[in-house]
C-alpha cells in the first residue's frame, strides 16, 4: 500500500471516518497494515486538532510568523520541497527549488528521558574527522544540557535519575513513517554552549553515521537589507502565536521539515540585529537561514516577534565559533589542579590515626563494628594498625573497601580549641601504597563533570595542633574520597552546612568532637567511570555531654529518603507505599537505634547516649522510625 497523502487523506475521509480512525490511534486498536500504510505525520495530523509540542513547555525565545500572507512554510515529501504560490516573492521558485540539496543535511533536535520529545532544529556545519559537527541555538541545548566552566557543555540527569541526551533526526518529512531511526544520529559530546552573555550558539557533536550529511557552507559576508532567504527546520505548534493563522497556513500539520522563504528586513550592524521575515514557529530554533542566490549560510534563527520580524546570529559570528574564538564571555580563572601523586608506606611514619580513648576527657569513643557487607573486602594496610583495618592518617582514620573501591567509614578527631584555618590551594591528590594501588580510585574515575571527588573526613575537620598542615595533606588520599553525584547538591547545602556548624561549635566553644562518616550501601549505587557512586551519606557525632560529664551523640543522614523507605518497607509499614515523595535530597536528623537497622553497622556504644533514644525506647518492633527533617540549622542537636 502507498503512502497516503495528508490533505488527499483530509479531502476525502468524512468527519466520521476521521473520528474512527482517532479514537483507535488513541486508544492503540488502530490495524498494524494502517499503520505501516500511514506516515507519522499523517496519524497526526488526522488523530489530533493540532500537534502542541512546545505550548507546553515554551522555549525561552520566542519565534513568529511574520507576514500573514503570501509566504507559506513548503512541506518537504521524499526529499523534495511541496510548492504552493509564493504571491508574496515572484520568480523565487526556482530559487527555493535550488535548496533540495541542502534538506538532508538539517535535522531535528531529539530528546531521551526529557518531557520533550525534541526541542529545535540543527544542521551539519562541519566534519571534523568521522564526526559532524551540528550547530542549534544554546537555549535548545540547554535544555538538557548545562555550561561548564571551559565552554563546553554535559548532560543533566533527570528527576528520577538517568541522564538526559540527545540525537538529530535528520529526516522527519511528511512521509517519514513511525519509528523509522534510518537517519537518527546520536549526540556524543556538546563541544559549546554559549554563556547567556555570548550569541545564543551551541556545537554538538555527532558520531560518525552510516550515512554523511554535507555540511552547508557559510556564506562570504553578512547577509543584506531586501536578499532573499529561506529557513530549513521543524516549525511546532505554539500557542504563543494567532491559533487561526497557523492553521491556515500549517494546515493543523506540525513537527515535521519545511522550508519557509522570506527576505531580510534588517542587515547585521554594530547596533542592529540581522532580521528576516521568514514564517517560523517554535521549533525552528537552530534552523540556518540560507541566501537563495547562492544557497549558502548566512545565519543562525534563534528568536522572533509575532507580526514583526524575526533574528539570527549572523555567518560571522558562526565562523568565529569554528575557528576557536570566544564568543564574548570570559573563562574564570580555575586552581590549577596537579597530578596525581603516590606516597610510599614510609611517608606515613608516625601517623597515630583516629584516637578512641583520651581525646574526650575520658569518655571512649570506638569505632563502630562494620556490617557484614562494609567489611567483606576490607583493605588491610601494611603497617599493622592496632584498629583492624584501620589506614591511619594525622587525627583521622579510614576503612577502606578495595572491593568498593570506597572509604565504608571514616573517624576523625576534632580540637575546636587549636583549630588552625589553612588556605586551600591547588589540589593534588594520592595514592597510598600501604593499600594495593589496584584498589584505589584515580583521577580518571571523576571525569565525569557530574560526578564530585568527596572528602569523607572533611578537609578542614583534622586541622589542629601543630600538625594541622600535615592533617590538611592527608585528607587528599583516594581513600578518603567517596564518588559523589551532582544531585546531591540539591540537599547538600543544608549537609555542609551541618558539617560547618559541627566544626564552628567545636572552634566557638573549644570543644573536643568525634566525627564518624560513610555512605549507604546499597544494591542500586550506580557504577560512573569505574567509581561507585552512593545515593546517600551518614553522619555521627560524638561529644561529651556537658551536663553530665557522660557521651552525647547524633546521627544524621543526607537522603532522598531511600534509606527511610527502605527502613519502612523492612518493618512492613503501609507507610513505604503510600506517597512517600523520593524528591530532591535532604538533611535528617535520625536516632542512632535506627541508622544501626538501616546500614546494619553496630552503634551499640552511642544509641544510649541519643537524646532521640526517649522516642525510640520502649517502642514496639515494627515502629516507624524516628527522624527529623532538618529545614534550618536551628534544628540540629548536637
Amino acid at each position: 500500500m502507498d503512502e497516503v497523502d495528508v490533505e488527499a487523506l483530509r479531502v476525502a475521509m468524512t468527519p466520521e471516518m476521521v473520528e474512527a480512525i482517532r479514537a483507535k490511534a488513541q486508544r492503540g486498536t488502530l490495524p498494524p497494515a494502517a499503520m505501516a500504510a500511514l506516515s507519522h505525520a499523517a496519524i497526526e495530523a488526522i488523530t489530533t486538532d493540532a500537534a502542541p509540542l512546545e505550548s507546553v513547555v515554551p522555549l525561552a525565545a520566542l519565534e513568529a510568523i511574520v507576514q500573514l500572507t503570501g509566504r507559506p512554510p513548503l512541506l518537504v515529501r521524499n526529499g523534495s520541497i511541496v510548492m504552493e504560490p509564493l504571491t508574496d516573492l515572484p520568480g523565487a521558485d526556482a530559487l527555493v527549488i535550488g535548496t533540495e540539496a541542502l534538506l538532508p543535511s538539517v535535522g531535528r533536535i531529539e530528546f531521551r528521558n526529557y518531557d520533550m520529545a525534541w526541542g529545535g532544529t540543527g544542521w551539519v556545519v562541519a566534519h571534523d574527522g568521522a564526526d559532524l559537527l551540528v550547530v542549534t541555538n544554546r537555549h535548545v541545548a540547554k535544555l538538557v544540557a548545562r555550561r561548564t566552566f571551559d565552554g563546553s557543555g554535559v548532560f543533566m540527569r533527570s528527576p528520577a535519575g538517568p541522564l538526559y541526551g540527545s540525537s538529530i533526526d535528520f529526516g522527519e518529512e511528511v512521509t517519514s513513517v513511525i519509528g523509522d531511526t534510518s537517519r537518527t544520529v546520536k549526540v556524543t559530546f556538546i563541544d559549546y554552549i554559549a554563556d547567556d552573555l555570548e550569541a545564543d550558539v551551541a556545537l554538538l557533536r555527532v558520531g560518525a553515521p552510516a550515512f554523511t550529511p554535507t555540511p552547508l557552507d557559510l556564506a562570504d559576508g553578512e547577509a543584506g537589507l531586501g536578499d532573499l532567504v529561506a529557513l530549513i527546520g521543524y516549525p511546532a505548534y505554539d500557542s504563543r502565536n494567532d491559533a487561526t493563522v497557523q492553521s491556515r497556513y500549517f494546515r493543523d500539520l506540525y513537527d515535521v521539515k519545511r522550508v519557509a522563504p522570506g527576505r531580510v528586513t534588517q542587515a547585521l550592524g554594530s547596533d542592529s540585529l540581522l532580521s528576516h521575515d521568514c514564517t517560523s514557529l517554535g521549533g525552528n530554533s537552530g534552523s540556518p537561514l540560507i541566501a537563495l542566490a547562492d544557497r549558502k549560510v548566512v545565519g543562525l534563527h534563534f528568536a522572533g516577534l509575532y507580526g514583526k520580524g524575526n533574528s539570527a546570529v549572523g555567518v560571522g559570528t558562526l565562523k568565529k565559533l569554528l575557528a576557536g574564538e570566544r564568543l564574548l564571555a570570559v573563562v574564570p580563572e580555575m586552581a590549577a589542579e596537579r597530578a596525581d601523586g603516590v606516597h610510599p608506606a614510609t611517608h606515613f611514619a608516625n601517623r597515630e590515626g583516629f584516637a578512641t580513648r583520651d581525646f574526650l576527657d575520658g569518655v571512649a569513643t570506638p569505632w563502630p563494628k562494620l556490617s557484614g557487607e562494609a567489611a567483606d573486602g576490607l583493605a588491610q594496610p601494611s603497617d599493622a594498625p592496632t584498629e583492624p583495618g584501620e589506614i591511619r592518617y594525622t587525627h583521622f582514620g579510614v576503612k577502606y573497601s578495595g572491593r568498593l573501591k570506597m572509604p565504608v567509614m571514616t573517624a576523625v578527631n576534632i580540637d575546636g580549641k587549636n583549630a588552625v584555618r589553612i588556605k586551600r590551594s591547588g589540589d593534588q591528590w594520592f595514592a597510598d601504597e600501604r593499600v594495593p594501588l589496584d584498589i584505589q580510585l584515580v583521577a580518571k574515575n571523576f571525569k565525569d563533570l557530574e560526578i564530585d571527588r568527596g572528602h569523607m573526613v572533611r578537609r578542614e575537620d583534622p586541622n589542629w595542633g601543630p600538625d594541622a598542615e600535615k592533617a590538611n595533606f592527608d585528607t587528599f588520599h583516594y581513600v578518603n574520597a567517596a564518588a559523589q553525584h551532582s544531585r546531591l547538591n540539591q540537599g547538600k547545602q543544608l549537609w555542609q552546612g551541618l558539617e560547618n556548624y559541627i566544626l564552628d561549635s567545636a572552634r566557638t566553644a573549644g570543644f573536643r568532637m568525634c566525627v564518624f562518616t560513610g555512605p549507604v550501601l546499597t544494591d542500586g549505587m550506580e557504577l560512573i567511570d569505574g567509581a561507585l557512586v552512593p545515593r546517600e551519606f551518614w553522619k555521627l557525632v560524638a561529644a561529651v555531654n556537658q551536663e553530665t560529664g557522660g557521651l552525647h551523640a547524633t546521627a544524621y543522614l543526607l537522603s532522598q529518603g531511600d534509606l527511610i523507605r527502605a527502613l519502612l518497607e523492612k518493618r512492613s509499614r503501609s507507610e513505604a507505599n503510600e506517597g512517600l515523595n523520593l524528591g530532591a535530597y535532604r538533611t535528617f536528623q535520625i536516632a542512632i537505634a535506627d541508622l544501626a537497622d538501616a546500614t546494619g553497622h553496630d552503634f551499640s556504644a552511642y544509641t544510649a547516649a541519643d537524646p532521640l533514644r526517649r522516642i525510640t525506647e520502649g517502642l514496639a518492633d515494627g515502629a516507624p522510625p524516628t527522624f527529623t527533617p532538618l529545614e534550618s540549622l536551628d534544628s540540629i542537636t548536637l
